[in-house]
């Protein structure tokens, strides 16, 4: 029993330590969420992104509004006749005006075409959000259950130095065998590699947090009240991702596009357009040294455009729109069955979660049980030092297993909050202003550009 006393003293150093360190600094699975939110250029990318595609409703407008323009020319030139060098000058200035005045709905379908794609890049946002998200969650419980394993190879490796200084002390006094010491020495160094595992690949979690939250990780807690949001039944969460999942919204948008896009090829195809033009100016012109002579010009006219002829390219076109558009209806249909395969995935994952958790805690307290028996009887003669290795071994693979599990259930609940839709800033009710490119677009709905300026 003195070795489990020396296992369990490790432990509370150990546990000790790391609260005296990260304890003051505590950082929940809301606040790095939150933390993440700002920092992710992954998201501020998305939203960028957004607010360029908004672009597009402007300049899908601007083909049903009227272009102007000025313009000024002066010329000054000089010539020799009969051997006199004469001079002249000329300036003029003006006005022009065009303006399209049909175009069989052509312009229209554009900013129908524009106004969906803009509505895709916002999905896009939300898409992105849930991402960056899931990956935070994965990030975050691989450094705690990294730190727990690390915790635990680091007593493990302790528990095997005290057993090897035991069978050499035994050995001394010859109560004991080189074997039974070469196999406290073999355990001890697998242990040993095993620790040295344990913590590269906890720092490399560690840096993997580092990037995704632009924050060291400091003392991690797997507590939350997210779990609130899983509804209790597999089908009423196979219904909710289905009504507002943002790729499914983000699919029934595309649908939307591809429409106006065949609405646009199909108004190219068969639409003739007309606009209509005017100029006003004025000009001067005269020789050098003498008076100038002033005009005042205006003209107004018509253009109507029909097609007749494009070398097949119109046609291939309209086909190319009709096809764009089936394959989003089939890319909806993929959605729908990807968002139900994940959502069934991840509840059944919460599922076989729970069932490792029993599972490990009863192998985890058997385990326990049988270490004290096997210290006890190796004490007493009756079990060797290698049923006292063994015996530790299978401790620390039900410990193991037990950390795993446990990570694994908070990982499939972020799953399925990500699968129904909900992993977003506004569902989980962090802190953050959302991010979202909505008020930008509802700017330039309004804006006669050149105008008037819209702030970014």
């Amino acid at each position: 029993m003195m070795y489990r006393g020396v296992l369990k003293a490790s432990a509370l150093a150990m546990m000790l330590a790391w609260s005296a360190t990260g304890g003051a600094h505590a950082q929940s699975i809301t606040q790095a969420l939150t933390a993440a939110y700002d920092h992710a250029p992954d998201l501020q990318s998305a939203l960028l992104a957004a607010k360029a595609q908004s672009e597009g409703i402007v300049q899908a407008k601007a083909g049903a509004l009227p272009t102007i323009g000025a313009q000024i020319a002066g010329t000054n030139g000089t010539s020799l006749v009969g051997g006199n060098w004469n001079g002249s000058s000329s300036l003029t200035a003006g006005l022009s005006y065009n303006q399209t005045i049909f175009d069989n709905n052509s312009t229209a379908a554009q900013v129908e075409l524009a106004r969906a794609q803009a509505e895709v890049a916002e999905y896009q946002i939300r898409s992105t959000e849930q991402e960056v998200f899931y990956n935070v969650i994965q990030a975050y419980m691989a450094v705690l259950s990294g730190r727990e394993l690390l915790s635990l190879r680091q007593d493990n490796v302790t528990f095997f130095q005290a057993q090897f200084q035991s069978a050499n002390d035994r050995l001394e006094v010859g109560e004991g065998t080189r074997i039974d010491v070469a196999q406290a020495q073999a355990r001890l160094a697998q242990g040993q590699a095993g620790l040295q595992a344990a913590s590269g690949t906890l720092q490399s979690s560690e840096a993997t947090f580092q990037r995704l939250v632009g924050q060291r990780p400091q003392n991690l807690s797997t507590s939350h009240a997210y779990a609130n949001l899983i509804p209790r039944s597999i089908d009423a969460a196979i219904s909710e991702a289905e009504m507002g999942h943002p790729a499914i919204l983000l699919s029934k948008a595309g649908i939307r596009a591809a429409q106006a896009g065949s609405d646009v090829a199909d108004a190219s195809y068969f639409g003739a357009t007309a606009s209509v033009t005017g100029q006003v100016g004025s000009s001067w012109t005269g020789p050098s040294g003498a008076p100038g002579r002033d005009g005042i010009s205006a003209s107004m006219g018509f253009n109507i455009t029909v097609p007749i002829y494009s070398g097949g390219r119109m046609g291939s076109a309209v086909r190319q729109a009709n096809l764009n558009q089936i394959k989003s209806e089939v890319d909806a249909m993929s959605a729908y069955d990807q968002i139900r395969e994940a959502v069934i995935a991840a509840w059944t994952g919460i599922q076989s979660a729970d069932a490792q958790i029993s599972a490990a805690q009863a192998a985890v307290s058997a385990s326990n049980t049988a270490l004290d028996g096997v210290i006890q009887e190796r004490d007493l003669g009756a079990a060797t030092t290698l049923d006292v290795l063994n015996a530790q071994a299978d401790l620390i693979s039900a410990r193991e297993t037990l950390i795993n599990a446990s990570s694994n259930k908070t990982i499939a609940t972020f799953a399925l909050l990500s699968a129904m839709g909900r992993l977003t800033a506004q569902d989980l009710g962090l802190a953050v202003e959302v991010k979202t490119a909505v008020p930008y677009t509802q700017a330039v709905e309004d804006v006669w550009q050149e105008l008037r300026t819209v702030a970014e």
